[in-house]
């Protein structure tokens, strides 16, 4: 009985100690897109999570229909998306099955631009100069959000101008070109973009509100992900990241960094304010 009793008290102590290493489990899987204004938001989120003793394995998707079908399949549980009109479609379709965390910046906009030395101002200026644009508007990958609304642009103005099917290395190599040179030149962009830094453009004004107004990225996840990870949540919801710091860390991409220098060189210069966000409440 004795040797009986010493086995069950050694079992039990195996199983208590067992039980906290099963708790410390503080893994997160995280998705994002591999585009220039996610990746910021989800290495320095990456960063503040890993200095509160979280695990954060980064999984890469190339659409958002990808994207959306693993966060609700449970292949990642969390990741930044622009809901109010970019991922709307997907949100809409899905958001039963997911929640809001929180916000993560605000302030991308997406529309059609000129260099600033060019005299017009809006969209219904575009006719009347057609043949000083060359007769088109040159644009970036075909199937984007930014060329659908382009597109549309084109038909609620009545515009005659092309829109040019490309890619955002050509855009980008006929924006130098056109500036260079001082000519008129309009394209597709957006903003946070390291070009809308580098190339002193201006937005032409949307009188009839084709282009969606500035949105908002959030950290959004699977339904039950705020409750269960209470921890990982506060951790999420205390970062904030300022459009301008997105684009001055693809400026510093653009200059010839890595992806993961330009945020270690960010996240390092930000310690204080890094600092401030993991001050949360324990769990």
């Amino acid at each position: 009985m004795r040797r009986l009793f010493q086995a069950l008290l050694a079992s039990a102590v195996a199983l208590g100690l067992a039980a906290p290493a099963m708790a410390q489990d503080k893994t997160i899987k995280m998705g994002t897109m591999a585009w220039e204004d996610l990746t910021p938001i989800t290495g320095i989120t990456k960063k503040v999570l890993e200095d509160k003793g979280f695990t954060v394995e980064v999984t890469e998707f190339s659409e958002w229909g990808i994207a959306y079908a693993a966060l609700t399949r449970g292949d990642v549980q969390i990741m930044a998306s622009q809901t109010d009109y970019v991922a709307q479609d997907y949100w809409q379709r899905n958001k039963n099955r997911l929640e809001k965390i929180s916000p993560a910046s605000h302030g991308l906009y997406q529309g059609i631009a000129v260099p600033k030395y060019v005299p017009i101002d809006s969209l219904e200026q575009l006719n009347e100069n057609a043949d000083k644009f060359g007769g088109k508007i040159v644009g970036i990958e075909p199937g984007s959000g930014l060329m659908r609304d382009a597109g549309n642009a084109v038909s609620e103005y009545g515009l005659n101008l092309q829109l040019v099917e490309g890619s955002t290395a050509a855009m980008t190599a006929a924006l130098k070109s056109a500036t260079d040179r001082q000519e008129w030149i309009a394209v597709t962009i957006w903003e946070p973009s390291w070009m809308a830094q580098k190339f002193d453009i201006k937005y032409l004004a949307d009188p009839k509100g084709v282009f969606p107004p500035p949105q908002s990225y959030y950290w959004i996840g699977q339904k039950g992900f705020s409750e269960e990870n209470p921890e990982a949540r506060e951790t999420i919801a205390s970062v904030y990241v300022p459009l301008a710091d997105i684009t001055a860390i693809n400026a510093a991409v653009n200059d010839g960094k890595t992806m993961d220098q330009a945020i270690a060189d960010w996240t390092a210069a930000h310690a204080d304010l890094i600092g401030r966000w993991e001050n949360i409440k324990s769990y």
